[in-house]
C-alpha cells in the first residue's frame, strides 16, 4: 500500500489481495499506458502480457510514449462486466474489475525481450508463439518491449445489485437490477489469400469458441 494506491473513494470496492490483481490482469490483454511526454499527459492503448511479478507492454520504437527512459508511468486495465441500473439515475453504476499499476518501466533487450514477447503473445492467443514464425532480428529491432514490476498496484471491483432498495425510491414501482455484459469470440475467419489446404489449428479453433461471462454477483 502506498499513497498512490490507497483506496480513498468507494473503499469497499478496493482490494489489496494479490490474487485479485492477478485475476484482473489475466482476464484481458489490452491496457492503457499513461505517461507524460514533453510536459503533456498522453494515454496510449496497447497490448500486454503478465506474469506473477511483471507486466510486459508492447510498442514501436517510434512511439513517443516509450522514449522517456526513467519516466514514471501509470498502466490501467479495465473490464466492464455490466450495468447496475437503479430506480434513480444517481444510483446507477457499472459492474467492473480494474487495476492500476505504477512504476518506472525497463526497456528490454536480448533473451529477456524475447521471453517478454512470448508472454505477451501467449496472453493474447494461447498456443500462437509455438505455432507462428518467431520475430526476426529486424522485427525485434523495430519493437519496444517494456517491463513494469507489479510492486505498486491498486485494484477495484464493483458488482452486485443497486443500493436503493431500502430507500424511498423503492416505492416508485420502477425496475431495478443488473444487465450483465458478455465477451464472446466469433468463429475464426481465414485470410482471403489463405491456401485452402491449410487447416485451422486447434488452438485457434479454441479461441473461436471462447466465451467469458461476467455477471453481477453478490455484494457490491
Amino acid at each position: 500500500m502506498t499513497e498512490r494506491t490507497r483506496h480513498r473513494r468507494l473503499r469497499e470496492n478496493g482490494s489489496v489481495r494479490k490474487t485479485d490483481l492477478d485475476a484482473v490482469l489475466a482476464a484481458g490483454f489490452v491496457c492503457h499506458l499513461g505517461v507524460v511526454v514533453d510536459g503533456s499527459p498522453m494515454v496510449v492503448p496497447t497490448c500486454y502480457g503478465a506474469t506473477a511479478d511483471t507486466l510486459y507492454l508492447h510498442g514501436s520504437v517510434a512511439s513517443r510514449s516509450l522514449r522517456s527512459p526513467g519516466a514514471e508511468v501509470c498502466v490501467t486495465v479495465t473490464h466492464v462486466d455490466g450495468l447496475i441500473l437503479a430506480r434513480s439515475v444517481f444510483e446507477h453504476g457499472i459492474a467492473y474489475r480494474s487495476a492500476m499499476v505504477y512504476g518506472v518501466p525497463r526497456v528490454l533487450d536480448g533473451e529477456e525481450k524475447l521471453e517478454g514477447l512470448r508472454v505477451l503473445t501467449e496472453q493474447c492467443a494461447p498456443g500462437q508463439w509455438d505455432y507462428a514464425r518467431r520475430p526476426s532480428r529486424k522485427e525485434l529491432a523495430a519493437t519496444t518491449l517494456l517491463a513494469l514490476d507489479l510492486d505498486e498496484a491498486s485494484v477495484k471491483i464493483a458488482d452486485g445489485p443497486p443500493d436503493d432498495g431500502d430507500g424511498p425510491d423503492a416505492e416508485l414501482g420502477l425496475w431495478a437490477g443488473n444487465v450483465p455484459f458478455r465477451t464472446v469470440s466469433g468463429a475464426p475467419l481465414p485470410a482471403p489469400d489463405l491456401d485452402s489446404a491449410v487447416q485451422l489449428p486447434a488452438h485457434i479453433a479454441a479461441l473461436g469458441s471462447r466465451s467469458d461471462v461476467h455477471g453481477a454477483g453478490p455484494g457490491r
